[in-house]
């Protein structure tokens, strides 16, 4: 069995995790979550801590990855996930307008980008933005959307970042 897989998930007081039928579902004071088991993957819960059971027809590489996404699942619905966003550049901006996230990032009309279902999104300032959501999947997804709309460059650096992201800078051409 894989290391991973060997590791108990802890289960925070709120949490409840429910295995049947193929699914596991949990359900936290954030939200609520579920995915499909795949064959030859069980889970077993004992003592506030999940464990992983991997039968002989599975991979041994599968239990550790069913394990890491129940305990990112766990992770969701007791603390949330949250990715920031930076807007360098002059005249970038954006602004949270209920479903929809309005960016002004120097084309020449105002990008809006509809946000999905299970997810939050905040302006602390002009120059920031707050993803946040229960699916750590979902918020990255999100997160490299709203990047994907002006990437940094590398010769100035301007661009959509994220927050603990360095830009390696590039030298202009000599004459």
């Amino acid at each position: 069995m894989s290391r991973v897989a060997k590791n108990p998930i802890p289960m925070p007081s709120g949490v409840e995790l429910n295995v049947g039928d193929g699914q596991v579902n949990v359900k936290g004071s954030k939200g609520a979550l579920q995915m499909n088991l795949p064959a030859g993957i069980g889970i077993n819960v004992a003592d506030g801590k999940a464990n992983i059971e991997v039968s002989d027809g599975a991979t041994m590489a599968m239990g550790g990855t069913v394990r890491a996404l129940v305990s990112n699942m766990v992770t969701g619905v007791s603390d949330g996930f949250e990715r920031k966003l930076e807007l360098v550049g002059v005249g970038y901006r954006a602004q949270a307008q209920g479903k929809n996230l309005n960016l002004t990032l120097g084309f020449s009309h105002p990008v809006n980008y509809p946000v999905p279902e299970g997810i939050t999104i905040e302006t602390p300032s002009q120059t920031e933005i707050l993803v946040k959501g229960v699916d750590k999947q979902q918020v990255g997804q999100v997160s490299a959307e709203i990047r994907a709309y002006r990437p940094p460059e590398p010769y100035k650096g301007k661009g959509i970042r994220y927050a603990d992201e360095r830009v390696l800078r590039k030298e202009a051409k000599k004459k």
